[in-house]
Parts: structure tokens; sequence; C-alpha cells
């Protein structure tokens, strides 16, 4: 009988492309989201790849009942966790949207989880529950620092308490994976990174910049201390960060895991700097990106990248994709969004 995993905030840009892998890879999903940061062209677009109708819920994490009640009419093995609110300026405009949305719904979840029996979950996580790491890159074991956003924060609180709900409760099993910076689109251009409003995050601001939706883009700052004064940032492709969570939840149905709560840095251990990310956009795809240099960005770090040893001896992952590649990928998703 196939496994099935509930994938919370599943019409998101990476809960979507997960989904579409955790299929590929043999299990049943059931897709959770409550659209407030989502459309829901992204689950038909999971439909259209994979070929299967994924069932749809659409509830909010920190609806109890609802949880509940969904509990109660699937068989989950295994729950992902992606629903949260996730933009670095935003969280340090509105804390407390943040603190009771992320925080607030990952309680509630594993409240459900437990009344139901269900045993294994992968957390959402990230490299900002590091801050800024004296030294790089950041391994598992780098002390995590003071957040530099109330986003961040919720990330290290909702990690402390998975750790201390699989300490006290048997049979709970946990993997946070703390990932770096997603891109990129899924090669069918079907799914992809779709932000409402103005984007919060760098790719989607460079490919509307580049087909005309945005006059320029706002880089952050040129002062840091990094080769050519922007930001390094460590990009992984969208598709391989969905990999891993597809290991992840086989790792814990097999009884796999050497603890019952693990950690792992998913990243491709390359840091790029900002400009280096406009200026390879612009090679690979032929198009030009207008930019200006602005001042710093509350909350943002100097640098940040991973060292994914553990991930790859351990899970056996690793990500494949190139830079150009996912570049590309990102572009034509961007495209198709005009037809």
């Amino acid at each position: 009988m196939k496994k099935c995993v509930l994938v919370t905030g599943g019409a998101g840009y990476i809960g979507s492309h997960t989904a579409v892998e955790l299929i590929e890879a043999g299990y049943d999903v059931v897709i959770a989201d409550n659209l407030s940061n989502s459309e829901f062209e992204a689950v038909e677009g999971v439909r259209r790849i994979t070929g299967v109708e994924v069932p749809f819920e659409k509830i909010d994490c920190n609806d109890g009942t609802a949880l509940d009640d969904l509990f109660a009419r699937y068989t989950i093995d295994a729950v992902i966790h992606f629903a949260a609110f996730k933009a670095v300026g935003e969280s340090v405009a509105e804390p407390l949207k943040y603190y009771s949305n992320n925080v607030g719904s990952f309680v509630t979840l594993l409240a459900a989880m437990r009344t139901a029996g269900v045993a294994n979950v992968v957390f959402s996580s990230s490299a900002t529950v590091y801050g800024q790491p004296e030294t790089l890159p950041a391994t598992e074991q780098t002390p995590r620092q003071p957040a530099t956003s109330p986003y961040g924060a919720t990330k290290q609180i909702c990690e402390d308490i998975l750790r201390d709900s699989v300490a006290a409760y048997d049979g709970l099993r946990g993997i946070a994976l703390r990932y770096f910076n997603p891109i990129g689109a899924h090669p069918s251009a079907l799914i992809g990174e779709l932000p409402r409003g103005v984007p919060a995050n760098i790719v989607p601001f460079i490919t509307q910049t580049a087909v005309g939706i945005r006059s320029e883009l706002s880089i952050f700052g040129d002062d840091y201390s990094t080769p050519d004064g922007t930001a390094l940032r460590d990009y992984i492709n969208v598709v391989d960060l969905a990999r891993a969570h597809v290991v992840a939840v086989g790792r814990m149905l097999a009884g796999g895991q050497r603890t019952s709560y693990e950690v792992f840095n998913i990243g491709t251990g390359r840091p790029v700097s900002v400009m280096e990310l406009v200026k390879g956009f612009e090679s690979v795809n032929g198009v030009k990106v207008p930019y200006r240099i602005i001042g710093r960005r509350p909350g943002d770090v100097e640098a940040m990248w991973a060292d994914t040893t553990l991930a790859t001896t351990e899970l056996g992952w690793h990500s494949e994709r190139t830079l150009p590649e996912t570049l590309r990928s990102a572009w034509a998703w961007q495209l198709s969004l005009k037809k």
C-alpha cells in the first residue's frame, strides 16, 4: 500500500514542487492550504504535471478542528509542514502576524498529529536560524545566533518546539530541513514562484523586471565585506530542494533516523553574490535587468552559505541542477505567465 503524505502549504512555491516530487516517487499526497499567500492554480499545475487528481483541502493550520477532521478522513503516514509566512522584511514590520501564524500553526498541527497518531513530520526550517554566523560555511553544529528578523525567530522557535516534542512524546519523529535560498521553477514551467504584489525574493523581482512588470530591481547594499560588495547567498534549485523532502520522508518511514530529531542543511555549498546572480540571469537568458543600488534592508545578513556534508553522507542527497539551468527555468516560468 502506498504511503500518504500531508503537505501543508502545498499550494505554495516549495510545497507544490515537493508534492510533484512525492507523487513521482510513489507517494499519495494530500495538499492542505488556506490560500492566504498562494493560488489554487499551483494545485492544478501539480495535477497537470503528475496526471494525478491530488486531493486539496482548503484549511488553516491554526484551525485545530479542521485538522482533526482532515486526519480523520485520510490515513496520513507523514506530514511536511510548509504553511507559514516567509517574508523577512514583512516580519520586521509585522512581528505579531508572524509569531501568531508561524508558531501557532505548528503547535496546532503537532497537537492534531498526536490526537490522530501520526508520528512523522518534516519541518520547513531555514538558514535564517543561524543569524550571521561567526564562521562560514554554516554546518548543522554552527551555533544559532540571535535571529535578525521575527521570521528567523519563528523558525528557531518551531525547531525548539519540534525538538522538545520529540523528546517528550514517545514515537514522534521529526526532521528539520534548514534550507537556504530556493530559486527557479519546475522544468515544465507549469509551477513556479508566484508572489502576490511586490516580490520579497530576488529572483521573481529579477524576472518581473526583465519582462517589464517592474521598472528596475533594487539591490539592497553594495558596501558589504564581500568580493563585489553585494550580499552572498546559497541559491538552490527548488526541485533539488523538493527532492530533499522526499528523501527525508523516506528516511523516517523506513526507520532510518539515527535519532528521533534530526537537522540537515539543504543548499549547494556555493556562495553567489546578488550581483553575480543578476549578471548570470542576464547572460543565460539574453535579457537586461535594470537595477539600482539602494541601502541595506533590515533583517538581511551579509553572507550565508551551507556546508551540506551531513545531507550528503546521511541522506544521500546533494544538489544537482546548475545555476544557469535554474535561472533559465525561472525565466521560462515568468514567460509562461504572460500566455
